[in-house]
Order: structure tokens, then C-alpha cells, then sequence
């Protein structure tokens, strides 16, 4: 922990002259979602508050705001934690997904569409994969989905979606083998941008539908290996 708060004072400076307990809390998801702070970790109040430089409310308030997105669990007497998700939880990540990625690819309307972004995690993808870098690889299939939704062009989905993410890479770090989780997607990835390139809509939402039925089964399996969950 002590290299993890050393290297968190680092980020003092994007609190500036305003730190707030949003400021605050945008660095800790940040850190929570790069595995920085690994699900199941204590979180120390004197620590993170002393390397940040913010009083104990500020940070409570942070930590009361990431609880409510459900990255973070209070637990009595113990302390607050890095949540770590269960079977459940995950299947609802991904119910959450199914229906608001699907509609947003069923509601585009006519081509064509602005896939720049998404040309480009294709690529950071395909750059991660050369590099050998599978954990970059799973948060480029991240960045896909995120710019996906963004093409309905509502703020409260993308909101909606940054907290369904944040939570999703919870469960990509409990896997043990990211290369065999996230490498089938770069082409998958390929496949939807491909559709949506040709205004193929029906066929991308198709591959998306499948891609997530089968990203599901897969995490499940390791989480029932990892967590020790049953059904």
C-alpha cells in the first residue's frame, strides 16, 4: 500500500485550487478501474486523504459517491473497500449492456455514421494485442463499447454507461487469463464497425447480441473459478 500512496500523491495536482469530493472521486475510479486498487482492497482514509491532500469529509464524500455507483462497499466496523462483484452482479452488468448497447445500435437512423472513434479502439486494440499487453486490450474493447454508445449522442446514456464500465473492469480484474478473455474480440470488434460502416444496422446489432451472450458465458466461468461462486 505504501507504493500505491506514494504514487497516488502524484495525482494531487489534478485536484488544483477547486478539490472536491467529484475531483476526489473521478482520480479514486480512475485508479479503481486501471487495478490500481484491486477489488477486495481496504481503501485508508489517513492514506489516500494524506497522499491527495484533501480533510477526511472531503474524502468520505468521495467515498460515499463511488459506493452509490457501486465501486466501493462500506462494511461496518471494517472499513471501505474495493468491491468485488459477484455471479449476480455480473450478469446484471451485462443485462444493463444487452439492452442499452442494442437499442443504441437499433436507433441510429439512416448512414452514415461517424465511426472515427471507433476505428480507433479498434486499432488501440489491435496496438495492445502486438504489443502483448492483454490488459490494454480489454480496456481498448472498453473504449469500443463506451464510443458505441456515445454514438446516440445522450449524455445521461454515456453516464449511465461510465458506471456500467467502471463496473465491468471490476470484474476484468479478477480474470487470470486476460489474453484468452479479451483476444477474440479485437476481430469481433472488427466485425460491428464493419456492419456499421456498409449501414448494415440489423447485422451489427445481431454480432453485438451475440458478442455479448458470449462475453458473458465466458466471465461467468471464470468467475465461478476465481470467486468460488456456485449458480
Amino acid at each position: 500500500m505504501a507504493e500505491q500512496l506514494t504514487s497516488l500523491a502524484g495525482d494531487r495536482a489534478l485536484l488544483g485550487r477547486t478539490s472536491t469530493a467529484e475531483r476526489v472521486s473521478d482520480i479514486l475510479r480512475s485508479r479503481i478501474s486501471e487495478g490500481f486498487f484491486p477489488p477486495g482492497t481496504r481503501l485508508s482514509e489517513d492514506g489516500i486523504g494524506g497522499a491527495l491532500g484533501v480533510s477526511r469529509n472531503t474524502l468520505r464524500e468521495a467515498f460515499r459517491l463511488l459506493t452509490h455507483e457501486r465501486l466501493l462497499v462500506h462494511e461496518l466496523n471494517r472499513g471501505v473497500f474495493v468491491r468485488v462483484l459477484t455471479v449476480g452482479d455480473v450478469e446484471d452488468i451485462y443485462r444493463t449492456r444487452a439492452l442499452v448497447e442494442c437499442a443504441v445500435v437499433r436507433g441510429l437512423g439512416a448512414p452514415p455514421y461517424d465511426l472515427a472513434a471507433l476505428r480507433e479502439a479498434v486499432e488501440e486494440g489491435r496496438r495492445a494485442a502486438r504489443e502483448g499487453d492483454w490488459k490494454s486490450v480489454g480496456t481498448a474493447n472498453i473504449h469500443f463499447h463506451r464510443e458505441l454508445v456515445a454514438l446516440a449522442g445522450s449524455e445521461r446514456t454515456d453516464e449511465l454507461m461510465r458506471s456500467v464500465f467502471a463496473e465491468l473492469r471490476l470484474a476484468f480484474h479478477v480474470v487470470d487469463e486476460p489474453r484468452r478473455l479479451h483476444e477474440p474480440y479485437i476481430a469481433r470488434n472488427q466485425e460491428i464497425l464493419q456492419a456499421l460502416r456498409a449501414g448494415d444496422r440489423a447485422g451489427a446489432e445481431r454480432l453485438l447480441s451475440v458478442y455479448l451472450d458470449d462475453s458473458l458465458k465466458e466471465i461467468v466461468e471464470v468467475y465461478r473459478r476465481r470467486v468460488g461462486e456456485e449458480g
